[in-house]
């Protein structure tokens, strides 16, 4: 018996400290990439800022980025996510009601302010920094518009539609939906309200899911 202790108390042992993945000191550069981008701009932000917000060394971050543009393509491919909420599995509800949901159509005025102000920083800083508009297109734009175009693929493979080209269909939805949220800078004067802005957004997948056939 040991004195002052348990004897049946076994001794601690101590672990080997967890090790993050290449995927998860990735996910967490990028997440914190988009946040300084966001709020000092993609001219003032730096890669050794973002390290040491990340909390990796720099090594850490070329290791897994060769550059600083390339670190903001990988933002604007996760920025995607913000914008459409694909992929997904099949639902059992209405086509509509799926094209809501991949819009985020109903989503709170904050995370909408935040989805926008990637945009925001991309169409400021184009003249200085042609470059971004092209990531933004590259990464942004067609890579969500491929995403969609599968989502509607699988849906007429399901008879649940009828559409002769989905990648046209794809284009359609984003214009329209997109479009009518308004611009990222000067949504507030777009609009005179939210709701007026969701009845909208809502009567544009109306239109399209009667085009389409959607049960």
């Amino acid at each position: 018996m040991t004195v002052g202790g348990n004897e049946d108390e076994a001794p601690r042992k101590r672990g080997r400290p967890k090790v993050s993945s290449d995927d998860d000191k990735r996910a967490n550069i990028v997440e914190n990439a988009r946040r300084i981008f966001v709020r000092n701009g993609y001219a003032a932000s730096t890669t050794a800022v973002v390290a040491t917000e990340a909390g990796v060394s720099k090594q850490t971050l070329y290791k897994l980025f060769e550059s600083k543009e390339e670190l903001f393509a990988a933002v604007v491919g996760a920025h995607r996510r913000m914008m459409l909420d694909l992929p997904r599995e099949a639902e059992a509800i209405s086509i509509a009601q799926s094209l809501e949901q991949i819009f985020m159509i109903d989503i709170d005025e904050e995370t909408d302010a935040d989805r926008a102000g990637l945009l925001q920083l991309v169409f400021r800083e184009a003249p200085q920094f042609p470059e971004l508009i092209e990531i933004l297109h590259r990464e942004g734009v067609l890579a969500s518009r491929r995403e969609l175009s599968a989502w509607l693929d699988e849906r007429r493979a399901e008879g649940r539609i009828r559409l002769e080209d989905s990648a046209s269909g794809a284009r359609m939805l984003m214009d329209m939906i997109f479009g009518g949220m308004g611009p990222p800078e000067g949504r507030a004067q777009a609009w005179q309200g939210r709701e007026e802005r969701l009845a909208h957004l809502r009567r544009c997948i109306a239109i399209f899911c009667a085009g389409v056939h959607a049960r």
